[in-house]
């Protein structure tokens, strides 16, 4: 099997350092080219041999959405991960405009990068739409949980997140969620069920104090009494898991 051609493009030089380290001993992924700003990234994506970009938003001489503006006006298709602490819903919203294969937030674990690159060049196992709906179901998931006012910072975040990513992939979970999803993200975060749910719960309060109230009264109207009480961890995360199937159905 060959292996899987990466050119990454951030000005963190000591990330890119722990990045080609994390994969030199791998067989199925090798970073062969790296940019530290946005002008040194174009040269490269047009002169270089690779197969993936991971791209920073944030870089000194242009920014990621310059690279991203440029291979779009040079008609350039390569697969691309933007990789990033910058996470506003504007540009989240541009950046998926652009057709990004995936958009993942800083700090990642490395093995989650190497899932992602996996996943953007193996589209012959799981299939086009399968992996375009899997990359856009995660900047969709990011995007509502902005809007409803979590900020990205608190652990409660993640935990939404990839919970509301597990209802919506296997709704059997939804009548297991002390006993099956708590578990399942204490075991990813290595952490306590009690503290997921603490963290879940607090995230909750924060959404309820900041978030956007003409999205919540669409999405908990007619599940809870949003005018008497925050719903609960359960009812937070199932509903907006339903929000977005019934969404990405309209779509498709």
């Amino acid at each position: 099997m060959n292996k899987i051609k990466v050119l990454m493009i951030d000005d963190n030089v000591q990330l890119i350092e722990a990045v080609k380290e994390y994969f030199s001993s791998s067989k199925a992924v090798e970073i062969v080219c790296e940019a530290h700003d946005g002008l040194e990234g174009i040269k490269k994506i047009e002169s270089e041999n690779y197969d993936l970009i991971i791209l920073d938003l944030i870089m000194p001489n242009k920014d990621g959405l310059y690279v991203l503006e440029q291979m779009k006006k040079k008609n350039i298709h390569k697969k691309v991960i933007v990789a990033t602490s910058y996470n506003t819903t504007e540009v989240i919203r541009e950046v998926s405009d652009y057709g990004v294969n995936y958009y993942i937030l800083k700090p990642f674990d490395f093995d989650d990068l190497e899932k992602r690159i996996l996943d953007c060049c193996n589209k012959k196992k799981e299939g086009k739409s399968v992996d375009l709906h899997y990359n856009n179901l995660q900047i969709s998931i990011t995007k509502i949980l902005h809007e409803l006012g979590i900020p990205s910072h608190i652990k409660g975040y993640q935990y939404i997140r990839d919970g509301v990513s597990l209802i919506f992939e296997n709704p059997e979970m939804i009548g297991g969620i002390t006993k099956e999803l708590y578990p399942e993200l204490a075991s990813k975060f290595d952490t306590t069920v009690s503290r997921v749910e603490r963290a879940i719960r607090h995230a909750i309060e924060v959404s309820w104090n900041r978030g956007n109230w003409d999205l919540m009264e669409e999405i908990f109207g007619n599940s809870v009494d949003i005018d008497r009480a925050k719903p609960t961890n359960s009812e937070f995360i199932v509903t907006v898991a339903d929000k977005l199937r019934l969404d990405y159905h309209r779509v498709r």
